[in-house]
């Protein structure tokens, strides 16, 4: 004689019924802390940082466009661009300064010069994101600014071990493309710089050649505006 199930099989049964139909109907499990949090960064420094692109096709959070830090902080940044000057004088002035400097590197017009940048990290200086071969990236599609972005991420780990946060493109031109790729190769803010010749607290310096030159002149007045050189990466 074919034995009766018990109610309690029963009751197992329809719960494990339940919840599949719970997860079928797109019930998710909470999202977890840490990615929680870094949604939140990215936001707020969207909204602190500057104009951005629309978002992601998929809701990803877009690198801000940031032109200056927002900071009560008495701090300027300085940042070079493209990796032409090698001048070994500017070596030595990073590191007697103890300079936090920024240098947005183009792998085509460093060419055989990483050893130089290499110094220059072992001083203090930080090395971020300036494309393979310094195109305008406006108005490309999305397959050639990737390559342009990712590329230069992958030549920097390849050189240096690291993967940049930051980029800048060429020229300062971008467009939404731009941010999507950007945020596809890892960048968490695209940086351009303050425009205009007065420094102010959170101005983002673009200097100019001669480095060594440009840059005394620039701490000279940074010091008689009672300002400071900070680490632009401690505010992105």
């Amino acid at each position: 004689m074919t034995a009766r199930p018990r109610p309690r099989a029963l009751t197992a049964t329809a719960l494990a019924v339940a919840l599949l139909a719970a997860v079928a109907v797109g019930c998710a499990p909470p999202m977890d802390p840490a990615r929680s949090a870094a949604a939140t960064s990215a936001h707020s420094r969207l909204a602190a940082g500057g104009a951005s692109g629309p978002s992601g096709a998929a809701g990803a959070a877009l690198p801000p466009v940031v032109d200056r830090v927002r900071t009560h902080d008495k701090v300027v940044f300085l940042t070079y661009d493209d990796g032409a000057e090698r001048d070994p004088r500017f070596v030595e002035l990073v590191r007697e300064r103890r300079l936090p400097v920024s240098m947005f590197l183009t792998d085509s017009v460093v060419g055989p010069g990483y050893g130089h940048f290499a110094r220059l990290r072992e001083v203090g200086a930080n090395v971020q994101n300036h494309t393979l071969d310094h195109q305008t990236l406006r108005g490309l599609p999305y397959a050639g600014q990737r390559a342009e972005i990712c590329g230069q991420q992958d030549k920097l780990r390849e050189r240096f071990g690291i993967r940049p946060r930051l980029f800048r493109p060429p020229h300062g031109l971008y467009d939404p493309t731009t941010l999507r790729a950007a945020a596809d190769c890892g960048v968490s803010a695209v940086v351009l710089w303050t425009k205009g010749a007065s420094l102010r607290p959170g101005a983002i310096v673009l200097v100019g050649p001669p480095q060594v030159e440009e840059t005394l002149r620039l701490l000279r007045e940074v010091r008689e505006r009672g300002l400071r050189v900070a680490r632009l990466e401690d505010y992105l």
